[in-house]
């Protein structure tokens, strides 16, 4: 089993074998590209992103700049938005569901190192995959973990650090992050804090 192998079976691994700095390169050449676009070159754009996602779906919005390992370990669903300056260590599998909402300088780390220094410096890593549920908002600069699943419909507070599974309909933060109370209808009418809406089309 090379290198390769053993990252994408979650297994220690070294990431100067086997092709993977060259895989980085060529990912991080399209990242420049994409990066660099005009505002206004919006098919450009699409191209390059569909270039480099493992799956990319409808109406996806990816603010730049962007940053990722391999791009091929990430799967975004329909109708996603994710804002500026987001970072994703696609050493596991990372993926985000429809309707997902992620707020600037979000990271999502699929990417360790062992805890103890004489095994790091052996120049091991690991992945293990993140899982975001459709219809979840991470507020702005929120960290998720290696390992960690956030269930549908959940918002998870800005400047959180994610380290264990989120269930599903709940609002967490806090570092580490908790969750501090389920979503329920009461919340329908609000559009911030206690502030109702004006509209009748939500």
């Amino acid at each position: 089993m090379n290198q390769k192998e053993r990252m994408l079976r979650g297994l220690p691994y070294r990431a100067s074998q086997d092709g993977l700095p060259q895989e980085q390169l060529e990912n991080k050449q399209k990242i420049y590209d994409y990066n660099h676009c005009r505002p206004d070159e919006t098919e450009k754009k699409e191209a390059l992103l569909r270039s480099i996602l493992g799956r990319c779906g409808k109406n996806v919005t990816l603010l730049s700049p962007f940053h990722c390992d391999y791009g091929k370990q990430i799967e975004i669903a329909d109708n996603v938005f994710i804002n500026y300056n987001c970072v994703m260590l696609d050493v596991g599998r990372i993926v985000i569901g429809e309707n997902t909402l992620l707020g600037p300088n979000v990271c999502l780390a699929a990417a360790g190192h062992p805890i103890h220094p004489l095994s790091r410096r052996s120049g091991y890593e690991y992945g293990a995959p993140i899982t975001i549920g459709k219809d979840v908002w991470l507020g702005a600069n929120v960290v998720v973990c290696p390992g960690v699943h956030i269930g549908d419909g959940s918002v998870v507070g800005a400047g959180s650090v994610v380290t264990k599974d989120i269930p599903a309909n709940v609002i967490a933060a806090g570092n580490p992050c908790r969750v501090l109370r389920p979503i329920t209808e009461e919340d329908r009418p609000y559009y911030f804090k206690k502030k109702r809406f004006d509209v009748t089309d939500y």
